[in-house]
């Protein structure tokens, strides 16, 4: 690592940090231990003494920030504060996971070691340690969990200081951080964090959309805090009077959600409504349950405002998975704008705020077992038998970590939670492994439904099973839930087992019946596998056991009657060994996030320019989602050598960038409208006489543009419309969208992304 001694300033900056951090403690009802916090503070520091990060700043600072995220915006204490500040000593330094356990313990060098195993983000260069080093991740949930937690406050912070990384690497964090971190913030329970990390996510994928949407928050967050004001005050004073010591919050939708609804509903920023919410946090009164009191300040609330019948949303009754309870209404306040209203207790905002370290502070026992513990155990059952292929894993993990839930129940009237778009075959699996394996059906609400029916909040559900029935192949298309997957995808691998088990005893029972191919048996199950185009004898077992193949020619294949020669070629063909496709070097850059390199190297730039020249020719723009110059686009080198340029929100790109964040180039445009790109607009209005014309005169007359094909339809006095044609950039097609938009009777228009 590159060294330089630090300057008296440097020194001091770091010792008011460290400060800062015992502050921070000093308010927290932990335990002080504050000989523990400086023991490792002065040991963290000597051993990155000298170390600086990317940015310049002393490394130590890092694990100072990391520390103070700890303790101040999760709430953790003495333990996790020292295992923050010693994280990355193992790593970057001579000392040793023994050596800290010597000098802090066992459970500090637990978590460490937990941290160094899973060092450098999430993923690696290539697919199968991505999901190898985000399996360590999450199996630390099993040990501890503090270093899941420690693990997002150290990506929170690299995040913050992303801005001393190249582009491409910009990307490659930003992609993970949306793809894994934010998603398990949002599981354990971060909502704050969470939202912090899409934002920061989003700034560094869209700078220009980012920096557009805050500068339009900025010029109307001062109307929306008097619109808030005016809104507080009757609720202000009616509070006060009922005797409850409460606070009053207003909330701003951050610009990543703000972006999210603009792009779901199709709208300008300025079409977006609710970017008000206002929380009330108040403490009980011991006389009543704290559910009691919530629904009193909602009828306060709804006697001052008239609430809006379908936004009505009971977290109390029954917590969300990640352990959230609240209860939410909007109201139409005084000048005509929906405003949503949380209401919650001293308890609930904490758990609500620092998640899963609040939440276990709060517990009362082993009989309370929320919707978060029992989502610790699925996980656990799902890291018990992980899957082969490294990208499936990834897969299936994600799919219990961002879904929105239902609420139904059993036979019984027990409520269960699941993923929205769940199916009758998904809740057979929760309910147990055995009864998914064997079901063949479901009532709900008293009624037959197929396996594939999804389910809807507040369905009774009964499933129906068969000792007969065994899983098939098509269930996996079926299911949605990870558990669901796991349980099936183990089954199946037991069962090809099994096949390969027998079919390996029937090629053994073959070679056996017969003295010239016993004598030889290498040389002839050589010959079973190039005969088959085989090149591992377990496909073989494994058709033969299935009774794909049949072992009734055995001595033709072996010995036909051509001469054994004429199958040399084959055997060494089936040796040979595929030659590596050799990546062009990626710029260098340090191991880890924000870390320095052992010492200087070459740097190489790790960008693309896309020219008028080299497109479709060097470059290839993906189909899966249509760029054209002027979109934010990133570049995909694929095992083939091949360029691919995405959209840089391509759902395609998104998995790209957490999987293979070594191939992911950065990329700009310098083309100057020689070529022409299909694009498809799709416009929906009233349907009065002369408005299609307003849009064709606008298309072809006002702009000059050429249109390919033209599809219109008319229904209860509503028309659609769909055209594609060819435009020169995205500038011209934005152009042209605001000016069809200005039509007085059309409503909707937007670029639709063509797959052809």
């Amino acid at each position: 690592m590159q060294k330089s001694e630090f300057t008296p300033e440097e020194d001091l900056m770091i010792q008011r940090e460290f400060e800062a951090l015992l502050a921070d403690y000093a308010q927290t009802p932990h335990r002080q231990k504050t000989e523990l916090i400086t023991h490792a503070f002065n040991f963290a520091y000597k051993a990155h003494y000298g170390v600086r990060r990317l940015s310049g700043e002393p490394y130590i600072m890092h694990p100072l920030a990391v520390a103070r995220i700890c303790v101040r915006e999760i709430g953790l204490g003495s333990t996790s504060i020292c295992s923050a500040l010693l994280h990355d000593v193992v790593e970057d330094t001579d000392y040793t996971v023994e050596d800290i356990a010597g000098l802090f313990g066992d459970k500090i060098a637990q978590i460490v070691s937990g941290l160094t195993k899973i060092s450098g983000g999430v993923f690696g260069s290539q697919a199968s340690e991505q999901a190898e080093n985000f399996r360590k991740l999450l199996l630390t949930i099993s040990d501890d969990i503090r270093v899941v937690l420690i693990k997002i406050a150290d990506r929170l912070h690299n995040m913050r200081t992303l801005g001393a990384q190249p582009k491409d690497k910009q990307y490659k964090i930003a992609g993970e951080t949306q793809y894994i971190y934010a998603p398990l913030a949002h599981r354990l329970g971060l909502f704050p964090i969470k939202t912090e990390l899409e934002d920061l996510s989003f700034h560094y994928e869209h700078p220009e959309t980012w920096q557009e949407i805050h500068d339009k928050l900025e010029k109307v967050k001062a109307s929306q805090m008097e619109t808030y004001e005016q809104f507080a005050a009757p609720i202000r004073e009616r509070l006060t009077s009922m005797g409850y010591n409460f606070v009053l919050k207003a909330r701003i939708k951050s610009v990543y959600s703000i972006w999210k609804k603009m792009v779901r509903q199709q709208c300008a920023f300025e079409d977006v409504y609710d970017l008000l919410a206002v929380r009330i946090i108040f403490t009980p009164n011991e006389s009543m349950s704290e559910k009691d009191q919530c629904w009193m300040i909602y009828s306060a609330i709804t006697e001052l405002y008239r609430p809006h019948p379908e936004r009505i949303r009971d977290w109390i009754s029954t917590p969300k998975a990640n352990g959230y309870e609240a209860l939410h209404v909007t109201v139409m306040g005084a000048n005509g704008e929906w405003i949503e209203v949380q209401i919650r207790t001293d308890r609930m905002n904490e758990i609500a705020e620092r998640g899963y370290a609040a939440h276990w502070k709060y517990k009362t026992g082993e009989s309370d077992d929320s919707e978060l513990d029992k989502w610790i155990r699925e996980i656990k059952e799902i890291l018990a038998h992980p899957e082969k292929d490294a990208m499936e894993f990834l897969g299936t993990f994600k799919l219990n970590l961002f879904a929105q839930e239902v609420f139904v129940f059993t036979p019984s009237g027990e409520i269960k939670t699941m993923p929205l778009g769940s199916t009758a075959l998904d809740f057979a699996f929760l309910l147990h492994s055995e009864l998914g394996e064997h079901c063949i059906g479901a009532k709900v609400n008293h009624s037959l439904v197929p396996l594939s029916y999804k389910l809807k909040g507040g369905d009774q559900i009964e499933i129906l099973t068969s000792t007969s029935q065994h899983p098939q192949q098509e269930w996996l298309d079926i299911v949605t839930t990870a558990k669901a997957k796991n349980v099936l995808n183990q089954y199946f691998r037991r069962e090809e087992r099994r096949y390969m088990k027998h079919g390996e005893q029937l090629v053994e029972d073959a070679i056996a019946m017969d003295n010239k191919l016993s004598t030889n048996h290498d040389m002839v199950l050589a010959r079973l596998l190039s005969y088959y185009g085989m090149t591992q004898p377990t496909e073989l077992y494994l058709q033969v056991g299935q009774g794909t193949i049949r072992l009734d020619n055995i001595n033709e294949i072996v010995f036909p009657k051509r001469g054994w020669r004429s199958y040399i070629p084959f055997i060494g063909r089936m040796t040979k060994q595929e030659e590596p496709v050799t990546l062009p070097k990626e710029q260098e850059t340090p191991a880890t996030e924000n870390k320095p390199a052992d010492k200087p190297k070459k740097k190489e730039p790790h960008a693309i320019v896309l020219t008028d020249e080299n497109l479709g020719k060097q470059y290839i723009l993906s189909n899966c989602c249509h760029p054209i110059p002027g979109d934010e686009v990133l570049g995909y080198l694929d095992s083939d050598g091949k360029m691919y340029i995405h959209k840089i929100d391509c759902p395609e790109a998104n998995l790209l960038k957490t999987s293979f964040g070594k191939r992911i180039y950065s990329a700009t445009w310098n083309t100057h409208r020689v070529q022409s790109f299909v694009e498809t607009i799709e416009f929906k209005g009233i349907d009065k006489f002369g408005v299609f014309i307003q849009v064709l005169q606008t298309i072809t007359t006002d702009f000059h543009i050429n249109m390919r094909t033209v599809h219109v339809t008319s229904e209860d006095g509503i028309f659609k419309g769909t055209m594609e044609i060819y435009v020169y950039d995205r500038s011209e097609l934005d152009d042209l969208l605001k000016a069809i938009r200005k039509i007085e009777d059309i409503k909707e228009v937007k670029r639709v992304v063509n797959d052809n």
